[in-house]
């Protein structure tokens, strides 16, 4: 264990925490780039930068003893070696031990010269997760190394603590630049901003040896405790993080209310003419959150609005009606979403809805270029009233003639930074006006979550589906009879419904999802050899997935093969079946997001959950929720209590979720002392809260200001 007390080459300043990290020993300007990357600039980032996890290499598991969803370190013997390319060049593996079992270690990445390495009688330690294989127990990527014949097997006296890290910047150089870190670590009097009357009112214990076990847990810390983030060191950490983030959005909301909106009154009469054009009467949910809106709007106070609601529950018209209300009050209006093909959505609706009555409706997303973007752009700067678009509505050289209302559609792919980024862009210098904000979500958000993810934000709720909507009806089957499966959309397809076939592998790189859905392309071709089947995923160029969109729309496609790129923005009333498989690796969030795709038309539809056993205890119930329920806030609560907030805001897969050691389901029971200590703060020192917010939002503590 590296020592705890500073080295004498390392001088501690009056506030160690503010020192540069490049001032470390062996900190050059290469990775102090790399640590920038991270948000690591003062040594100060580094006390706070903390594990995602810990890897237990103390000891050496018999491949007997293994268990499906664990992470093991093994010792075994090469005994067979297969390399294919049928899809997909895969190296496979075969390794034994004294307990006379095998597990296979695959490998989708690999060099021939490692290949060559991994001859049989080759000893091997690994390291990895063990899943269940279709030929037993295996490891995919292992972390592995070679021994020789005779070579004491090597384990570590502590467990490895794993970082959050990027590219160029691997774990041990980044705990070594950690550890001198910690030798600067000053005593609690120094690190604590927690006033000491608050910490012992609620119990607080000390920061800094909090800080020093997490990064370094001694020989018999409580590996379970540790991994599902119970620790006392941990919670005392997350009651730190929530803190700074109940500060953060109390502020942003204060910094926003002291500013001043335009009222967007209207007259209402683009509204009625828009409400007798539909096709359909608004329910009563809709009409209870339009007037919660229109209220809103008409204040010059800045509105601040999460309008939540079930896949198809119509958010998008309530939207709409909001829209109509600013243009008539002579301001512009912009609806940023998080892919094209929700963007274009967006586009379709209010071009059919809003085209009729005399208000033109802009494009501008990342495909539009050339003379197509410098139109566009002239076309908002001199007042399109409405301008839909992806991230590109923020780019430099996009301006607003006189924005009045910015709505993000599913806030949660986005970020606080960047829906601030849009309003900014609304901001009238002369009047110091800023628009009023709406925020879109498909996800229904349990209460617990609404109040801490989006405490800066009122909340509405549509809670009701518009009638005709069919239910979905949901069933899970085994990957064992994937061929009935298969059997089952050719029989749809040939009485002319169409079909998704949704490839969920959850991997860092999206090159492994592409392939997965290519595979299940290959597979399905050949199965329905008589269909005409689709593929679309996240490496495709956008004009080759908007071709295939297209084609799938019109029909011309009987099933589409696809990664998760199509869990919200497309709209095929024809498509009633959907199966997901590796149903059991996703959140409910997802699942049903997923689901949402179908149900859209007349016709009864189906959702086939194909899942691959044996099936975990959180996985079964994950899957039994879904058969039981369409109820997307039912759905919403049970997911927050088996998965965290990471699935129900939707940004564990996206990389966006803020919190480093807090988790929201987890740790719901501290919400309470931290709302009475963050107000404690805010009224009696404000400069501490500040300093907090300094110390764990880092370079994006501007927004705590916004």
């Amino acid at each position: 264990m590296p020592a705890r007390n500073s080295p004498p080459n390392l001088v501690t300043p009056a506030d160690p925490g503010a020192t540069p990290v490049a001032s470390l020993p062996g900190v050059g300007p290469a990775l102090a780039e790399a640590l920038s990357r991270l948000g690591l600039e003062r040594v100060q980032d580094l006390w706070f930068h903390l594990p995602l996890r810990y890897e237990d290499k103390t000891h050496v598991t018999a491949i007997a003893d293994l268990r499906p969803g664990e992470r093991a370190q093994v010792e075994g013997v090469v005994e067979a070696v297969e390399r294919g390319f049928r899809y997909r060049p895969q190296l496979k593996v075969a390794i034994g031990d004294d307990s006379h079992q095998t597990l296979m270690l695959r490998f989708f990445h690999f060099r021939r010269s490692q290949s060559e390495q991994l001859q049989p009688g080759t000893r091997l330690l690994c390291y990895g997760e063990v899943r269940q294989g279709a030929q037993g127990l295996e490891m995919v990527h292992p972390q592995y190394e070679r021994l020789s014949a005779d070579e004491a097997t090597p384990v570590d006296e502590l467990l490895t603590p794993i970082y959050p890290t990027t590219e160029g910047l691997g774990q041990k150089r980044l705990a070594s630049v950690i550890a001198k870190a910690l030798a600067l670590l000053p005593p609690d009097a120094q690190l604590e901003l927690i006033p000491p009357t608050l910490c012992e009112a609620h119990g607080l214990t000390s920061l800094r040896e909090a800080l020093l076990y997490v990064h370094r847990p001694p020989p018999d810390a409580h590996l379970g405790q540790l991994t599902t983030g119970r620790h006392p060191a941990q919670q005392r950490l997350a009651f730190e993080e929530l803190l700074t983030q109940h500060l953060s959005l109390k502020r942003m909301r204060e910094a926003v209310r002291r500013r001043h909106s335009p009222s967007l009154r209207g007259t209402g009469v683009l509204r009625e003419r828009l409400l007798a054009n539909l096709p359909f009467g608004l329910t009563g949910a809709q009409q209870r959150v339009s007037a919660e809106i229109a209220g809103d709007i008409a204040q010059s106070e800045p509105m601040l609005r999460l309008v939540q609601g079930d896949v198809g529950s119509g958010k998008t018209i309530v939207a709409a009606l909001a829209a109509v209300a600013a243009v008539e009050s002579g301001y512009q209006v912009a609806l940023m979403a998080p892919t094209e093909l929700l963007a274009e959505q967006h586009l379709h609706h209010f071009r059919h809805w809003l085209t009729p009555l005399g208000i033109d409706v802009a494009w501008l997303a990342g495909k539009v270029a050339g003379k197509a973007r410098q139109a566009a752009l002239a076309q908002v700067a001199s007042g399109a009233h409405v301008v839909i678009g992806t991230h590109a509505l923020m780019q430099d050289g996009v301006a607003f003639a006189r924005l009045g209302l910015v709505i993000v559609d599913e806030q949660h792919r986005f970020g606080v930074q960047q829906r601030l980024a849009l309003r900014d862009k609304g901001a009238d210098i002369e009047t110091g006006l800023v628009p009023h904000q709406l925020v879109l979500t498909a996800t229904p958000i349990p209460r617990t979550l609404a109040m801490s993810a989006y405490a800066d934000l009122d909340v509405s709720a549509i809670d009701e589906l518009p009638p005709g909507r069919t239910p979905v009806q949901t069933i899970a089957i085994s990957n064992a009879r994937r061929f009935d499966v298969i059997e089952r959309i050719h029989a749809a397809c040939l009485e002319g419904r169409q079909a998704y076939w949704v490839c969920t592998l959850i991997e860092e790189s999206e090159q492994l999802r592409a392939q997965a859905a290519e595979v299940a392309h290959a597979e399905l071709s050949a199965a329905l050899a008589d269909c005409r089947i689709g593929l679309i995923h996240g490496r495709m160029k956008p004009k080759e997935k908007q071709a295939v969109m297209d084609a799938f729309k019109a029909g011309e496609l009987s099933v589409l093969v696809a990664t998760t790129v199509i869990e919200v923005g497309v709209d095929v009333p024809n498509a009633s079946l959907m199966v997901i498989e590796n149903s059991e690796r996703l959140g409910l969030a997802q699942l049903h997001q997923l689901r949402g795709r179908v149900g859209r038309g007349a016709v009864a539809s189906n959702c086939v959950l194909l899942y691959q056993p044996p099936l975990g205890q959180l996985a079964r119930e994950r899957l039994q929720v879904m058969r039981e329920t369409n109820d997307g806030f039912r759905i919403a609560e049970k997911d927050l209590e088996l998965r965290g907030p990471g699935e129900v805001l939707g940004t564990r897969q996206t990389g966006q979720l803020s919190f480093r050691i807090a988790d929201l389901a987890r740790d719901a029971h501290l919400l309470p002392a931290v709302q009475e200590v963050g107000a404690q703060m805010l009224e009696r020192h404000p400069q501490a809260a500040e300093q907090l917010i300094t110390r764990w939002v880092g370079g994006a503590a501007r927004y705590a200001h916004a």
